[in-house]
């Protein structure tokens, strides 16, 4: 398995979902960050079920422990590891179900790949429950990030094929954590919210779109032409479990644009050269050119459903009918959100590292 993402901020996530614990190592922080157990428990927090008709019935503690690389509430310069432990276990369904190929996961493939060794009890190594650590590890980024004033944010802007109106970043930022979806539209929230109602009552899911967003980004973060920065931002978006499609600037709708309508003009303000818009989402040769990055991830509906689905036993070999019970949730956006904003502020903390705009010691 592929555990770790990063190259001078490592991130080694480790746990599965129905395992003792689930938690991430960071190597490569750097020494001298003032962190506290509750710097980063507001974000794990976020990440909590939010209530509503979207969440899991499965509520977890999360208290976040410290174990290493923090003394006296400052990095040593040691590897950081952060866990919380899982004790809202309940594993009665997935054994019942054990060899029953659930359609949209990843039983089929994980079972092949590992001979059937591997955790299967609410889909263990490949369930969102471990995003947990990875959200640990972006909080601790974003306090590296927040030193040269970089932001990151991210919000919900469809569910269902509900879209919110567009908003600018202030006003993103102050009314994300107004509603339990994450969507700065309190008019399209409500609309979202009544669609996952209904599609609870008929054992269905949704999926939708998050948008994430960073500012005061530095022109010149990337490494081309394999290591660059909208690559490497891609393939942690994609290692999000549910993520189908990323997209930057304007994305996918750039096909049907002309380059005069595409092609960001450039301008000078306030001594620094700019862009009058930003179709290319912030990257251009896969370096950060100095504008707002803007990524998109498309978030499939939750493959765990109550309607009767077609399936096969893999021990058997025989068809069979499955109708997935447990606690799931109905939509997972609004909790992704925190997990997009995390590992978007990881992937710029490690290039941010690599660039040298962030110090091996904080001083």
């Amino acid at each position: 398995m592929g555990n770790s993402f990063g190259e001078l901020f490592k991130v080694t996530s480790f746990g599965e979902s129905h395992g003792s614990c689930v938690g991430v190592v960071v190597d490569g922080c750097p020494a001298g960050l003032p962190v506290t157990g509750e710097d980063i428990q507001k974000d794990v927090d976020r990440r909590k079920p939010g209530g509503g008709a979207a969440a899991t019935r499965r509520v977890e503690e999360d208290r976040v422990e410290i174990l290493s690389g923090v003394f006296n509430g400052i990095t040593t310069g040691a590897p950081v590891c952060f866990l919380v432990w899982n004790k809202d276990i309940d594993s009665s369904e997935y054994e019942k179900t054990r060899y029953l190929l659930r359609p949209g996961h990843a039983d089929y493939t994980a079972f092949m790949k590992y001979g059937g060794f591997n955790d299967f009890r609410g889909s263990g190594r490949f369930s969102g429950r471990i995003t947990v650590g990875w959200v640990m590890a972006g909080a601790l980024a974003r306090k590296l990030l927040r030193l040269k004033n970089i932001e990151v944010l991210a919000h919900t802007v469809e569910i269902g094929g509900i879209k919110a109106a567009p908003r600018d970043f202030d006003e993103i930022k102050e009314k994300v954590e107004s509603n339990i979806l994450r969507c700065a539209d309190p008019a399209a929230a409500s609309e979202m919210e009544a669609l996952i109602e209904k599609a609870r009552a008929e054992g269905d899911s949704l999926g939708g779109v998050i948008e994430g967003i960073a500012r005061n980004v530095p022109v010149g973060l990337g490494e081309p032409v394999f290591d660059t920065l909208d690559g490497a931002l891609a393939k942690a978006m994609l290692a999000v479990p549910a993520v189908k499609g990323v997209e930057f600037g304007a994305g996918f709708s750039a096909a049907g644009k002309r380059g005069s309508e595409n092609n960001d003009p450039f301008t000078v303000a306030d001594g620094e050269i700019k862009t009058l818009t930003n179709n290319a989402g912030g990257v251009l040769g896969g370096i950060s050119n100095g504008m707002p990055i803007v990524l998109r991830v498309v978030v499939k509906p939750i493959a765990s459903i109550a309607q009767n689905q077609q399936t096969v036993n893999i021990k058997t070999l025989e068809k069979a009918n499955l109708a997935v019970r447990g606690r799931h949730d109905v939509c997972i956006v609004p909790r992704a959100v925190v997990v997009i904003e995390a590992m978007m502020a990881v992937t710029l903390c490690d290039f941010a590292m690599r660039a040298g705009i962030i110090p091996g010691v904080i001083k």
